[in-house]
Protein backbone atom coordinates (compact mmCIF):
# COMPACT_ATOMS: atom_id res chain seq x y z
CA UNK A 1 0.00 0.00 0.00
CA UNK A 2 3.00 2.58 1.24
CA UNK A 3 4.19 1.63 -2.28
CA UNK A 4 1.19 2.58 -4.11
CA UNK A 5 0.73 5.72 -2.78
CA UNK A 6 4.94 6.22 -3.03
CA UNK A 7 4.24 5.94 -6.99
CA UNK A 8 1.24 7.66 -7.30
CA UNK A 9 3.02 10.93 -5.78
CA UNK A 10 5.98 10.33 -7.74
CA UNK A 11 3.62 10.15 -10.88
CA UNK A 12 1.81 13.05 -9.75
CA UNK A 13 5.33 15.30 -9.30
CA UNK A 14 5.88 14.70 -12.61
CA UNK A 15 3.08 15.57 -13.79
CA UNK A 16 3.07 18.93 -12.02
CA UNK A 17 6.87 19.60 -13.81
CA UNK A 18 5.52 18.80 -16.96
CA UNK A 19 2.82 20.96 -16.27
CA UNK A 20 5.13 23.51 -15.69
CA UNK A 21 7.72 23.05 -18.00
CA UNK A 22 4.71 23.51 -20.89
CA UNK A 23 3.65 26.28 -19.35
CA UNK A 24 7.38 27.73 -19.14
CA UNK A 25 8.32 26.84 -22.93
CA UNK A 26 4.49 28.27 -24.22
CA UNK A 27 5.61 31.14 -22.23
CA UNK A 28 9.15 30.85 -23.75
CA UNK A 29 7.39 31.06 -27.72
CA UNK A 30 5.10 33.71 -26.97
CA UNK A 31 7.45 35.74 -25.93
CA UNK A 32 10.00 34.53 -29.23
CA UNK A 33 7.21 35.82 -31.17
CA UNK A 34 6.49 39.23 -29.91
CA UNK A 35 10.02 40.11 -30.37
CA UNK A 36 10.25 38.86 -33.92
CA UNK A 37 7.19 40.48 -34.78
CA UNK A 38 8.87 43.99 -35.41
CA UNK A 39 11.94 42.71 -37.73
CA UNK A 40 8.82 40.12 -39.54
CA UNK A 41 6.56 43.42 -39.68
CA UNK A 42 9.35 45.15 -41.84
CA UNK A 43 10.41 42.21 -43.47
CA UNK A 44 6.03 42.34 -44.89
CA UNK A 45 6.45 45.88 -45.81
CA UNK A 46 9.97 47.20 -46.93
CA UNK A 47 10.83 43.55 -49.05
CA UNK A 48 8.05 41.51 -49.65
CA UNK A 49 5.35 43.63 -50.62
CA UNK A 50 7.80 45.92 -53.10
CA UNK A 51 8.48 42.29 -54.39
CA UNK A 52 5.41 41.36 -55.24
CA UNK A 53 4.47 44.50 -56.66
CA UNK A 54 7.52 44.25 -59.07
CA UNK A 55 6.20 40.68 -60.11
CA UNK A 56 2.82 41.98 -60.90
CA UNK A 57 4.09 45.16 -62.62
CA UNK A 58 6.58 42.51 -65.32
CA UNK A 59 3.25 41.13 -66.62
CA UNK A 60 1.56 44.10 -67.46
CA UNK A 61 1.92 47.12 -69.34
CA UNK A 62 1.10 50.77 -69.78
CA UNK A 63 0.66 53.39 -67.26
CA UNK A 64 -0.26 51.73 -64.21
CA UNK A 65 0.20 48.59 -64.86
CA UNK A 66 -3.56 47.99 -66.57
CA UNK A 67 -3.38 45.89 -69.58
CA UNK A 68 -2.10 42.66 -68.74
CA UNK A 69 0.21 40.92 -71.54
CA UNK A 70 1.64 37.87 -69.77
CA UNK A 71 5.60 37.11 -70.76
CA UNK A 72 5.65 39.72 -73.63
CA UNK A 73 7.59 41.61 -71.56
CA UNK A 74 10.27 38.84 -70.58
CA UNK A 75 10.39 38.30 -74.66
CA UNK A 76 11.20 41.43 -75.43
CA UNK A 77 13.86 41.67 -72.75
CA UNK A 78 15.72 38.56 -73.89
CA UNK A 79 16.00 40.31 -77.26
CA UNK A 80 17.26 43.30 -76.34
CA UNK A 81 20.77 42.92 -76.69
CA UNK A 82 22.04 45.51 -74.32
CA UNK A 83 20.10 43.22 -71.64
CA UNK A 84 22.08 40.69 -72.90
CA UNK A 85 25.66 41.95 -72.90
CA UNK A 86 24.82 43.34 -69.23
CA UNK A 87 23.47 39.96 -68.07
CA UNK A 88 27.01 38.17 -69.40
CA UNK A 89 28.98 40.72 -67.90
CA UNK A 90 27.63 40.38 -64.62
CA UNK A 91 27.99 36.39 -64.98
CA UNK A 92 31.59 36.78 -65.63
CA UNK A 93 31.91 39.28 -63.07
CA UNK A 94 29.96 36.40 -60.78
CA UNK A 95 32.14 33.71 -61.90
CA UNK A 96 35.51 35.13 -61.64
CA UNK A 97 34.77 37.80 -58.31
CA UNK A 98 32.78 35.64 -55.92
CA UNK A 99 35.29 32.52 -55.86
CA UNK A 100 38.36 34.46 -55.92
CA UNK A 101 36.80 36.81 -52.96
CA UNK A 102 36.38 33.54 -50.79
CA UNK A 103 39.92 31.79 -51.74
CA UNK A 104 41.46 35.06 -50.89
CA UNK A 105 39.88 35.25 -48.09
CA UNK A 106 40.31 31.69 -46.70
CA UNK A 107 43.38 32.12 -47.36
CA UNK A 108 44.41 35.31 -45.40
CA UNK A 109 42.18 34.20 -42.62
CA UNK A 110 44.61 30.96 -42.33
CA UNK A 111 47.61 32.72 -42.47
CA UNK A 112 46.23 35.56 -39.41
CA UNK A 113 45.20 32.55 -37.90
CA UNK A 114 48.21 31.14 -37.69
CA UNK A 115 50.52 34.37 -36.81
CA UNK A 116 52.10 35.21 -33.34
CA UNK A 117 53.08 38.51 -33.57
CA UNK A 118 50.74 41.58 -35.66
CA UNK A 119 47.77 39.56 -36.44
CA UNK A 120 46.01 42.52 -34.69
CA UNK A 121 47.49 45.40 -37.02
CA UNK A 122 47.02 43.08 -40.09
CA UNK A 123 43.61 42.68 -39.44
CA UNK A 124 42.94 46.32 -39.18
CA UNK A 125 44.90 47.07 -42.50
CA UNK A 126 43.19 44.55 -44.66
CA UNK A 127 39.69 45.72 -42.87
CA UNK A 128 40.40 49.84 -43.69
CA UNK A 129 39.31 49.80 -46.83
CA UNK A 130 35.55 49.29 -45.78
CA UNK A 131 35.61 52.54 -44.06
CA UNK A 132 37.61 54.46 -47.30
CA UNK A 133 34.46 56.29 -49.16
CA UNK A 134 33.72 54.60 -52.49
CA UNK A 135 34.81 57.95 -54.37
CA UNK A 136 38.06 58.35 -52.57
CA UNK A 137 39.19 54.85 -54.02
CA UNK A 138 37.79 54.84 -57.34
CA UNK A 139 39.92 57.95 -57.33
CA UNK A 140 43.18 56.16 -56.43
CA UNK A 141 42.28 53.66 -58.82
CA UNK A 142 41.81 55.82 -61.85
CA UNK A 143 45.08 57.46 -60.47
CA UNK A 144 47.20 54.01 -60.84
CA UNK A 145 45.22 53.62 -64.49
CA UNK A 146 46.25 57.14 -66.13
CA UNK A 147 45.16 56.94 -69.64
CA UNK A 148 44.28 53.07 -69.57
CA UNK A 149 40.41 52.56 -69.73
CA UNK A 150 38.73 50.21 -66.64
CA UNK A 151 38.37 46.58 -67.82
CA UNK A 152 36.87 43.84 -65.88
CA UNK A 153 40.25 42.81 -64.62
CA UNK A 154 40.23 46.43 -62.87
CA UNK A 155 36.69 46.09 -61.77
CA UNK A 156 37.55 43.05 -60.03
CA UNK A 157 40.69 44.00 -58.08
CA UNK A 158 38.67 47.01 -56.50
CA UNK A 159 36.44 44.23 -55.96
CA UNK A 160 38.55 42.38 -54.09
CA UNK A 161 40.29 44.62 -52.13
CA UNK A 162 37.19 46.40 -51.24
CA UNK A 163 36.00 43.30 -49.91
CA UNK A 164 38.45 40.64 -48.26
CA UNK A 165 38.81 42.21 -45.12
CA UNK A 166 35.29 41.93 -44.19
CA UNK A 167 35.12 38.68 -45.01
CA UNK A 168 38.56 37.40 -43.58
CA UNK A 169 37.47 38.47 -40.71
CA UNK A 170 34.13 36.58 -40.80
CA UNK A 171 36.34 33.16 -42.00
CA UNK A 172 38.99 34.34 -39.09
CA UNK A 173 36.17 34.19 -36.07
CA UNK A 174 35.19 30.82 -37.90
CA UNK A 175 38.22 29.19 -37.38
CA UNK A 176 38.52 30.76 -33.61
CA UNK A 177 35.70 28.72 -32.92
CA UNK A 178 37.01 25.36 -33.82
CA UNK A 179 38.70 23.49 -30.80
CA UNK A 180 42.01 23.35 -30.90
CA UNK A 181 41.91 19.47 -29.13
CA UNK A 182 40.80 18.64 -32.78
CA UNK A 183 44.12 19.42 -34.15
CA UNK A 184 46.25 17.98 -31.18
CA UNK A 185 44.40 14.78 -31.39
CA UNK A 186 44.87 14.30 -34.86
CA UNK A 187 48.72 15.24 -35.16
CA UNK A 188 49.34 12.89 -32.45
CA UNK A 189 47.04 10.04 -34.90
CA UNK A 190 49.54 11.12 -37.20
CA UNK A 191 47.67 13.34 -39.37
CA UNK A 192 49.61 16.02 -41.27
CA UNK A 193 48.63 19.73 -42.12
CA UNK A 194 46.69 18.69 -45.62
CA UNK A 195 44.71 16.10 -43.95
CA UNK A 196 44.06 18.32 -40.72
CA UNK A 197 42.78 21.22 -43.13
CA UNK A 198 40.61 18.54 -45.06
CA UNK A 199 38.91 16.69 -42.23
CA UNK A 200 38.71 19.16 -39.53
CA UNK A 201 39.16 23.08 -40.98
CA UNK A 202 36.91 22.38 -43.88
CA UNK A 203 34.19 20.46 -42.59
CA UNK A 204 33.65 23.06 -39.24
CA UNK A 205 34.28 26.00 -41.54
CA UNK A 206 31.47 24.95 -43.67
CA UNK A 207 28.70 27.20 -42.07
CA UNK A 208 31.13 29.97 -41.83
CA UNK A 209 31.90 29.51 -45.92
CA UNK A 210 28.18 29.59 -47.02
CA UNK A 211 27.18 32.75 -45.22
CA UNK A 212 30.75 34.30 -46.61
CA UNK A 213 29.17 33.62 -50.45
CA UNK A 214 25.59 35.57 -49.86
CA UNK A 215 27.31 38.35 -47.57
CA UNK A 216 30.03 38.17 -51.25
CA UNK A 217 26.84 38.20 -53.37
CA UNK A 218 25.39 41.17 -51.29
CA UNK A 219 29.09 43.54 -51.90
CA UNK A 220 29.02 42.37 -55.66
CA UNK A 221 25.73 43.49 -56.57
CA UNK A 222 26.36 46.91 -54.36
CA UNK A 223 29.36 47.60 -56.59
CA UNK A 224 27.10 49.50 -59.18
CA UNK A 225 28.72 52.78 -57.01
CA UNK A 226 32.15 51.38 -58.44
CA UNK A 227 30.97 50.65 -62.16
CA UNK A 228 29.45 54.08 -62.36
CA UNK A 229 32.18 55.95 -60.97
CA UNK A 230 34.55 54.21 -62.81
CA UNK A 231 32.74 54.10 -66.64
CA UNK A 232 30.24 56.84 -65.87
CA UNK A 233 26.82 56.81 -67.03
CA UNK A 234 27.74 54.86 -70.56
CA UNK A 235 30.54 52.56 -69.84
CA UNK A 236 32.37 50.57 -72.53
CA UNK A 237 30.90 47.53 -73.21
CA UNK A 238 33.10 44.95 -71.53
CA UNK A 239 31.61 46.61 -67.56
CA UNK A 240 29.07 47.13 -68.49
CA UNK A 241 26.37 45.74 -66.11
CA UNK A 242 22.42 44.35 -65.48
CA UNK A 243 23.24 47.74 -62.77
CA UNK A 244 23.79 50.12 -65.56
CA UNK A 245 20.85 48.67 -67.51
CA UNK A 246 18.54 49.07 -64.59
CA UNK A 247 19.89 52.43 -63.91
CA UNK A 248 19.16 53.33 -67.75
CA UNK A 249 15.11 52.06 -67.49
CA UNK A 250 14.68 53.79 -64.60
CA UNK A 251 15.84 57.30 -66.12
CA UNK A 252 14.03 56.40 -69.43
CA UNK A 253 11.01 55.74 -67.27
CA UNK A 254 10.64 52.27 -68.78
CA UNK A 255 9.25 50.85 -65.79
CA UNK A 256 7.91 47.64 -67.22
CA UNK A 257 11.57 47.06 -68.20
CA UNK A 258 12.86 47.85 -64.92
CA UNK A 259 10.44 45.25 -63.25
CA UNK A 260 11.68 42.54 -65.67
CA UNK A 261 15.43 43.38 -65.08
CA UNK A 262 15.10 43.40 -61.22
CA UNK A 263 13.34 40.29 -61.55
CA UNK A 264 16.13 38.71 -63.65
CA UNK A 265 18.49 39.85 -60.92
CA UNK A 266 16.57 37.93 -57.72
CA UNK A 267 16.30 34.53 -60.26
CA UNK A 268 19.89 34.87 -60.62
CA UNK A 269 20.54 35.72 -56.99
CA UNK A 270 18.02 32.90 -55.29
CA UNK A 271 19.25 30.33 -57.83
CA UNK A 272 22.57 30.56 -57.59
CA UNK A 273 22.12 30.49 -53.89
CA UNK A 274 19.77 27.40 -54.23
CA UNK A 275 22.94 25.82 -56.21
CA UNK A 276 25.41 26.91 -53.62
CA UNK A 277 23.21 25.41 -50.49
CA UNK A 278 22.79 22.43 -52.52
CA UNK A 279 26.27 21.61 -52.59
CA UNK A 280 27.18 22.76 -49.07
CA UNK A 281 24.43 20.65 -47.71
CA UNK A 282 25.45 17.72 -49.80
CA UNK A 283 29.27 18.66 -48.79
CA UNK A 284 27.85 18.84 -44.94
CA UNK A 285 25.72 15.36 -45.02
CA UNK A 286 29.54 13.70 -46.54
CA UNK A 287 31.55 14.95 -43.24
CA UNK A 288 28.65 14.20 -41.13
Amino acid sequence: MKELLKASMDFMTRRQKNKKGSSMERKKRRTGKLFALPVLSGFLVFYLYPFLVILGKSFTLGAGGRFFVGMENYKELWDNSLFRLAAGNTLRYIAAGVPLLLLLSLVLALVLYQAVHGAKMLRLFFVFPMVVPVSAVVVIVQGFLSQAQPDMGHLILLFLWKNVGYNMILLFAGLAMIPRNYYENAQIDGASRIQCFLHITLPMLLPMLFLTFLVSMIDLFKSFREVLLLGGTAPKDEIYMIQNFVNSSFENLNFQRLCVAMMFICILVFSMIGVVYAVYHTVQKKYH
